[in-house]
């Protein structure tokens, strides 16, 4: 596969002294692959995203984004890459919805007719046509980040970074969100890598998860289910499982050693085949 993220041993100083060493082992991220950042509060996670997107300079390490440094060649490949910071507000500059969407492509040169096409199919998209002539500033959180996100899509990027994208909306936006994600993972090939606090989210739009430690130490790497089937990794890095990780891990303490489910579909037929097992023994005694 194309590795299109490459950091290893990165190190990165702020000017009050405090230091983070992205060590440990290597953050890869492959040509479609999504990603999962999960950390404590300091552990360094929007600095590493900030990192990758040439915001900050790294003092010592490798780092490689699209075959460059971000810090001194990112405008090489901005056009390739999507991002969605923590406050929106940073990033949502122009005086009308259909203004911030279209922002990009114009930038780039794209033509009327194509930039038009590409804003008009992003409003249907995330169900925002209606907010198109509105000011962003008068908008909600979720309508704000919905913008945001369109904004990050519109170039069609090969690399979508997101730091914290489910914060400050409701549940039925974040599920609108995660289709969202997972349909341009699908449909256009577009990696993508995001920081998160909601656990129960991480099985949905992730198939690698990175664990950093507070300082920035890379603690391990896994699938969703290796990770939250390691209690110890968790505990070091003060995360709790979702809330379904931690059914099946008090099932396992009760002496019903079963495999991690993690979402709702999952641990339905998981159960349903244990009860219909049990049935099947009871009816044949």
């Amino acid at each position: 596969m194309e590795e299109l993220v490459k950091v290893s041993n990165l190190k990165f100083k702020y000017p009050d002294g405090t230091s983070l060493s992205f060590d440990g082992q290597e953050f890869t991220v492959e040509k479609g692959e999504r990603v999962a950042i999960l950390g404590p509060n300091g552990s360094g996670k929007s600095t590493l995203l900030s990192l990758l997107l040439g915001l900050l300079k790294s003092t010592e390490g490798e780092i490689e984004v699209l075959g460059v440094n971000p810090a001194t060649d990112y405008e090489k490949v901005r056009e390739r890459i999507g991002a969605l910071l923590q406050n929106v507000e940073l990033q949502i500059i122009a005086p009308r919805v259909w203004d911030d969407i279209s922002f990009s492509p114009r930038n780039y040169g794209y033509d009327k007719e194509e930039t038009d096409k590409l804003v008009e199919e992003l409003l249907v998209k995330l169900d925002i046509d209606h907010l198109r002539d509105k000011v962003p500033h008068y908008l909600s959180g979720g309508e704000k980040t919905k913008v945001a996100i369109a904004g990050a899509l519109a170039t069609k990027p090969e690399l979508l970074i997101l730091d914290e994208p489910f914060e400050h909306i409701d549940p039925t936006c974040r599920k609108e969100q995660i289709n969202l994600l997972n349909s341009v993972n699908h449909e256009q090939g577009t990696a993508i890598i995001l920081s998160t606090h909601n656990m129960n989210t991480v099985p949905l739009v992730a198939d690698t998860v990175y664990l950093i430690a507070e300082g920035g130490h890379i603690v391990k790497k896994g699938t969703p289910k290796e990770i939250f089937s390691d209690v110890e990794s968790l505990s070091k890095c003060h995360i709790e499982p979702p809330i379904l990780g931690e059914l099946f891990s008090e099932l396992k303490k009760s002496g019903i050693d079963l495999d991690v489910s993690l979402t709702v579909e999952e641990a339905a037929c998981t159960l349903r085949d244990i009860l219909l097992s049990s049935k099947n023994r009871s009816d044949v005694g």
